[in-house]
């Protein structure tokens, strides 16, 4: 006689959801999505914005181990969150830096020391950072080198071409002069349209061109590892304000789409503001994660003193992203029917 064997059922501590993705995965596939914008600043800059990204990749990955090795903890740089991170930093630095004096190439180098080791590893490491290490370290870049970090060069026109011509940023010129200069260094609104798109113009090196960030995100929303939520509501919300408050003398006159592809705003809205740990978890609250980051974005660009506001606007939210995930949090399932029951007793 054979005993029909019963399986086990065991119950473990939530969350029940499994997944074949790994942290490493999603690192290296982000990493991924990014190669389009990061080739693109490549083409146009020539080989130092390939020395700089590397540089910053590189310090990166070793500041972790150094740290790690330091503190007796097993070496995960492996996961590609410090490559991550790297690429993210390189391609928020200008191309300038290599050429600007025979000393700034330091700059990347400790600007990666702060983004991994003070922003990431001293608040326990991956999934404990408060702020998007990639923007404290540009940041501190920006405030301890403020004349390196703010002289853009025109796109090379050869790509071993290791100097340029400096010029200012469309966003620069737009700040200072308004749109209609702009319009007029770049010809007419569709060649002005067409460099922004392309990337064919000065800026950071990753950030210039619009069309092969989109790719990427959109690849990182195909694939489901972000959501449409922080980046719609981040770029909706700074197209309404530019397109209500952005014109000179009259309410409805702005021009949105020269500032949504502009500045680091694509690369912001689907690669830094969707941080994982920074952002909120909760759908709603990455709405209204996004819409801050967005009013923050223009408030700064057409308020400020400062023609760019992504990096001070995400930096910003971060701080905020506990308290509105703490805000929109579902409610327990139950909980009401509990507390009610109890008042019934009284």
């Amino acid at each position: 006689m054979s005993v029909k064997k019963e399986h086990e059922l065991i119950v473990s501590v939530s969350p029940h959801v499994r997944s074949e993705e790994t942290t490493s995965r999603i690192m290296w596939t982000v990493s991924l999505a990014l190669l389009p914008a990061a080739l693109a600043g490549i083409y146009f800059f020539g080989l130092k914005a390939l020395f700089i990204t590397a540089l910053c990749i590189v310090s990166s990955v070793v500041s972790e181990r150094f740290y790690l090795k330091i503190v007796g903890k097993k070496s995960v740089v492996g996961d590609g969150s410090a490559f991550l991170t790297g690429l993210l930093l390189g391609m928020n630095m200008p191309a300038s830096l290599w050429s600007f004096s025979p000393f700034t190439a330091h700059v990347p180098v400790i600007a990666s020391f702060v983004a991994i080791v003070i922003t990431k590893q001293l608040f326990g490491g991956l999934g404990f950072n408060v702020f998007n290490p990639a923007l404290i370290g540009r940041a501190f870049a920006l405030i301890s080198w403020p004349k390196a970090m703010t002289i853009w060069n025109e796109p090379a026109a050869a790509f071993l071409a290791m100097d340029a011509k400096t010029t200012a940023t469309p966003l620069g010129i737009l700040k200072e002069e308004g749109v209609t200069r702009l319009i007029e260094v770049f010809g007419d609104k569709i060649n002005l349209y067409t460099h922004l798109l392309t990337g064919n113009r000065a800026g950071s090196i990753g950030e210039t061109s619009a069309v092969a960030i989109l790719i990427g995100g959109l690849f990182l929303l195909y694939r489901g590892y972000i959501t449409w939520h922080i980046p719609v509501s981040f770029l909706g919300t700074a197209a309404v304000i530019a397109w209500v408050f952005g014109g000179k003398g009259a309410l409805f006159t702005g021009d949105p789409i020269v500032h949504l592809i502009s500045g680091g705003m694509m690369l912001g809205a689907w690669f830094m503001a969707t941080d994982y740990v920074t952002s909120p978890s909760i759908r709603k609250g990455q709405i209204i994660f996004g819409i801050g980051c967005g009013f923050l974005t223009m408030l700064i660009r057409l308020k400020g003193g400062y023609p760019e506001g992504v990096m001070f606007a995400i930096l910003i939210m971060n701080c905020f992203a506990p308290l509105i995930d703490r805000g929109v949090r579902s409610r327990v399932f139950g909980a009401v029917k509990q507390v009610k029951a109890k008042e019934n007793r009284k």
